[in-house]
């Protein structure tokens, strides 16, 4: 388990809208979900992304923009289209009858049809809201649509919406296009992506964050931790704080402690398995590294998040 797939794990579109839709100019979308993440792929078309604050992204035929929540924004033919009349248009990807792209208009206008494909995630797991703060307000990976590699079976989804089954496929493949999305970004990030991306991808530390994604509760040391890399406690010692920018037990008690706020949330499981599914032989062990990272105990972190 890599970490970019322990954080997206849970993740999932629900009720993605699909829309296709010929709009003379000047048009704008309003999306109005509050949604903690928006996903829109342009396969014909395109605008300007415009965020509450004014901020403008363009987007085109094979973009994919990524749009944190939960504040509202625009997609629209262009800036100017806010300022006088035009046709408005709202998707709500939770709420059906709030999606609203239709009133398609005999006669392509010149730019031809815009054709989108938008989900809405939610994001309620504290390993997501981490995944989250490493993004920007808004991000777009710029692509020819002929070189989107999930993009065929993106407009398969579309040409099946109505069929049998076209939901939950539209669901699955705005999910692949989220993993491809992320994973093109941060490589095309470079040394400016989160920390953990980097580890991952190299080979002293990577084996080590696997090891600890894959079963955070195992008494991990750095000597067993260097082993699972193949390589000497001092090398990995030392890579890893370089890469990461902090010691591996210190990155391990951090990830220990973002599993332990999701078990917390299920009020059938006592801090003490808490404490014993994430590392801890000892609950009061578990209570102390808790309140020292998070400044309260698993009960008061509870008792907040009721």
């Amino acid at each position: 388990m890599d970490p970019l797939s322990d954080m997206l794990g849970g993740i999932r579109a629900e009720g993605a809208s699909v829309s296709q839709a010929v709009l003379e100019p000047p048009w704008a979308i309003r999306f109005t979900d509050g949604a903690p993440l928006t996903m829109l792929t342009v396969i014909s078309g395109g605008g300007l992304v415009i965020l509450a604050d004014g901020t403008e992204f363009k987007v085109g035929a094979g973009d994919t923009a990524l749009v944190r929540g939960p504040a509202p924004f625009h997609l629209a033919d262009s800036a100017a289209a806010l300022d006088r009349p035009h046709r408005t248009y709202e998707i709500a990807c939770f709420d059906p009858e709030r999606t609203r792209v239709a009133g398609t208009r005999t006669g392509a206008a010149p730019e031809g049809p815009t054709t989108l494909i938008v989900g809405g995630y939610r994001a309620t797991r504290s390993r997501h809201e981490r995944l989250l703060r490493t993004l920007p307000p808004a991000l777009v990976l710029h692509e020819d649509a002929d070189g989107v590699l999930w993009l065929d079976s993106a407009r398969d989804a579309l040409a099946r919406r109505h069929q049998p089954g076209g939901q939950a496929l539209i669901d699955r493949v705005l999910d692949a296009g989220l993993v491809c999305t992320l994973g093109c970004w941060f490589e095309q990030e470079g040394a400016e992506a989160p920390g953990w991306y980097l580890g991952a991808m190299d080979p002293v530390v990577g084996p080590a964050l696997e090891a600890i994604h894959r079963c955070p509760r195992a008494a991990w040391s750095v000597g067993s931790l260097a082993a699972e890399a193949n390589v000497s406690r001092a090398h990995f010692a030392k890579r890893f704080t370089e890469v990461m920018g902090r010691p591996p037990l210190s990155y391990l008690t951090e990830w220990r402690m973002h599993v332990a706020e999701e078990l917390l949330s299920d009020p059938n499981r006592s801090v003490a398995e808490v404490a014993e599914a994430v590392g801890y032989t000892d609950p009061f062990a578990f209570t102390t590294a808790f309140k020292r990272l998070r400044g309260m105990t698993p009960r008061q972190f509870r008792r907040r998040s009721e």
